[in-house]
C-alpha cells in the first residue's frame, strides 16, 4: 500500500501512575521512521516516564508505547527482555550514563559487547564512530562531559540498532558537543535510522529535530515540525512611529497581518523586513524613530508552552474550582 509513513516509535493513550502519583496521562504522539524527534518539557513532565518505556525498562499502566524498525513492531514491555535482540533493534542513552569511572572507554564497551552478544571488532568500529579512538585507554571517569555522552552513545550503537532513544543528551554539553551530536543524528537518519531525543532546553534540540513533542504535566500540549511552531512563535520588528496604526494598515495590504500594537505604543511586526516596513512608512507617510529586532528564544517559546495554568476560583467556599489530578512523578524516574 502506498501513501502509508512507517513508524519508528508510537505512543498511544499511554499512562503511567505509581500509585495515586501520575508520571504522564493519556499521551499520544508517533515519530516517523527516517526521522529525529525532541520530546522537549521541564522537569516533570514524564520525558524519562516515555524514554525509559520505549527501552522497554517500565511498563505502562494502560496504553501502548511501541517501536518499530526493519523486522519489528511491537510493544515494549516484560515479553522483550532479550538484551541481544532488543540491542539490535534500539539503543538508550539514560540519565545517569552508567559509566564504571575505573573502567577504560574500550573496556567499558568490551563488557557491553559481550552482554549482548556483538565481536570486540565492534567495539572498535563504535569507538572511531563516536570520535573515541584517541581516548580508548582512558578510564570513563577522567572523560569530559561530552566524552561520556559520547561513549554512552556508543554502547548504545553496539548493536547497530535503527532506533535510538537518548534522554537528555545534551545535558552538560558544550555548544561544539552539541553540534556534534546533532550531526551525528543526521548521519543516523540519512542511513534510515530514527531518533527520539529527550531535553529540558527546546534550543538544545531544536536545530537537529525534524519533529517537536512538548510535554507539559504529563500531556502533550505541542506536536508538529519546528516550522510551524516558531510561526506561532514568530520573530518581530518592534517598530517606534509617529501613527502606528497607520503604518499596520498598510503593512496588512501588502500581506503582513501580524502586527500587534504594544503598550508601549510600539508596533510589533511577524514575517517583514526592515525594507518592507520603510516602503510601507513611506507609502503611510509615517515617520520612523526605530527598528529593532525581538528574536524570540526557543526556551522562551517552551516556557509559554508549558506555562501553569492558574485553577478556577470555585464560588463555593472551601471547594475548589478544578478536578482533582495526582501530582506528576519528578524528573528522572529510578528502575
Amino acid at each position: 500500500m502506498t501513501g502509508v509513513t512507517s513508524l519508528a516509535f508510537a505512543v498511544r493513550a499511554m499512562t503511567k501512575r505509581y500509585g495515586l502519583v501520575s508520571a504522564v496521562e493519556n499521551v499520544s504522539f508517533t515519530v516517523a521512521s527516517g526521522t529525529t524527534a525532541a520530546l522537549v518539557g521541564p522537569p516533570g513532565a514524564g520525558k524519562t516516564t516515555i524514554a525509559r518505556t520505549l527501552l522497554g525498562l517500565l511498563e505502562p499502566t494502560s496504553g501502548t508505547a511501541s517501536v518499530g524498525g526493519p523486522g519489528t513492531n511491537r510493544p515494549r514491555g516484560d515479553a522483550d527482555r532479550d538484551a541481544g535482540s532488543s540491542a539490535r533493534v534500539v539503543g538508550g542513552v539514560l540519565a545517569p550514563r552508567g559509566l564504571h569511572a575505573g573502567r577504560t572507554a574500550r573496556d567499558h564497551l568490551r563488557v557491553y559487547a559481550a552482554a549482548v552478544g556483538v565481536p570486540d571488532g565492534r567495539v572498535e568500529e563504535v569507538l572511531e564512530l563516536v570520535g573515541l579512538g584517541d581516548v580508548a585507554r582512558s578510564k570513563a571517569g577522567a572523560l569530559s562531559a561530552g566524552q561520556q555522552t559520547r561513549l554512552a552513545l556508543a554502547t548504545a550503537v553496539l548493536g547497530d540498532p535503527p532506533l535510538l532513544v537518548l534522554d537528555e543528551p545534551m545535558d552538560g554539553l558544550d555548544t561544539a558537543e552539541r553540534g556534534w551530536l546533532q550531526d551525528f543524528l543526521r548521519r543516523h537518519a540519512k542511513r534510515g535510522g530514527s531518533a527520539l531525543v529527550t531535553s529540558e532546553s527546546l534550543a538544545a534540540v531544536l536545530p537537529g529535530a525534524d519533529n517537536v513533542i512538548v510535554l507539559s504535566n504529563g500531556a502533550v500540549v505541542y506536536q508538529g515540525s519546528p516550522a510551524r511552531l516558531r510561526r506561532g512563535h514568530p520573530d518581530r520588528l518592534v517598530v517606534a512611529a509617529s501613527t502606528p496604526i497607520a503604518l499596520a494598515t498598510v503593512l496588512a495590504a501588502r500581506g503582513f497581518t501580524d502586527a500587534v500594537i504594544r503598550p508601549d505604543g510600539r508596533l510589533a511586526v511577524a514575517e517583514a523586513t526592515e525594507a518592507d516596513i520603510r516602503d510601507a512608512a513611506t507609502a503611510a507617510q509615517v515617520r520612523l524613530d526605530s527598528i529593532i529586532p525581538d528574536l524570540i528564544h526557543p526556551d522562551r517559546v517552551l516556557a509559554s508552552l508549558t506555562k501553569p495554568q492558574a485553577p478556577a476560583i470555585s464560588p463555593y467556599p472551601g471547594l475548589s474550582g478544578t478536578a482533582h489530578h495526582p501530582t506528576p512523578m519528578p524528573y528522572g524516574i529510578p528502575r
